[in-house]
């Protein structure tokens, strides 16, 4: 399967915008793992802009930037996500066992999987179709997959949103996250006649030999390893260099994503 990639959006610590990070991936700068910084979310009505969780306004930064002077209210999308929003999810089972009463609406609103996708909605004012999965560690290759298979079935751009928060203490042992992380790509289906980035996907089986893509800085390599949605870290890393480049995503427990990326005319 084969797709465009038009415009990243990524956020993290020490990583504020695709334009900034682009050096220190390709190793012209170093990485540094500052603070990370959140936005407000652009777009949002007052009380929807209060309600934005930590995975809320760091996936409309990502996406907002990969969608720079594009009519979004026309623009499918695929958010993915391994476990959500795990301490809003906390707090809502620990109100159920303590006080025995249901949640509010605005906690249970946040707490479904699509909340992220629907807060996008509303600040993009977008009534197109929205997917919102969860593969594990592999939900960024998930994402990534269905993102291009819709674009190539249905001939039309699709923003794919990642993005995951560390748990709460009593389930950090149970998903040791590091640090929360997201990052956007807008895909398009593959043509030619101007210069693109196009990404080629093929799903295989893990008993071929060959490894998983690393990062060769151990600083990034951390942050990959740190949170599922980091995963991306290598795509990302080769589409900054520019260069050709084969890459293996972690997908499932016997399957792995293989995107061969390549600067087309």
């Amino acid at each position: 399967m084969r797709v465009s990639l038009c415009h990243v959006g990524i956020v993290g610590p020490g990583l504020t915008d695709w334009a900034s990070v682009q050096a220190v991936l390709r190793g012209d700068q170093p990485y540094v793992a500052a603070t990370l910084n959140t936005r407000p979310p652009v777009g949002l009505p007052p009380n929807e802009s209060r309600r934005a969780t930590l995975a809320t306004r760091l996936a409309l930064d990502a996406a907002r930037q990969a969608t720079t002077d594009i009519d979004c209210s026309r623009l499918s999308s695929v958010f993915a996500s391994s476990d959500g929003d795990m301490g809003l999810i906390d707090n809502l089972c620990r109100d159920l066992f303590q006080h025995r009463f249901p949640p509010s609406p605005t906690v249970f609103q946040n707490s479904v999987h699509n909340a992220v996708a629907g807060y996008w909605s509303i600040a993009e004012g977008c009534r197109q179709p929205s997917t919102s999965l969860a593969a594990g560690d592999g939900s960024f290759a998930a994402g990534l997959l269905e993102a291009a298979t819709q674009s190539v079935c249905f001939g039309n751009p699709v923003l794919l949103v990642a993005c995951d928060v560390p748990a709460p203490e009593l389930l950090h042992p149970h998903r040791p996250f590091g640090c929360a992380f997201a990052c956007a790509l807008l895909l398009e289906p593959s043509a030619s006649g101007m210069e693109r980035v196009t990404l080629d996907l093929t799903p295989c089986e893990t008993d071929d030999g060959h490894p998983l893509t690393t990062m060769r800085d151990p600083d990034w390599e951390a942050l990959r390893l740190s949170n599922p949605a980091a995963r991306a870290l290598p795509l990302l890393a080769a589409v900054a260099a520019g260069q050709d480049a084969g890459i293996r995503l972690p997908y499932w427990s016997d399957l792995r994503l293989d995107v061969r990326l390549s600067q087309t005319t």
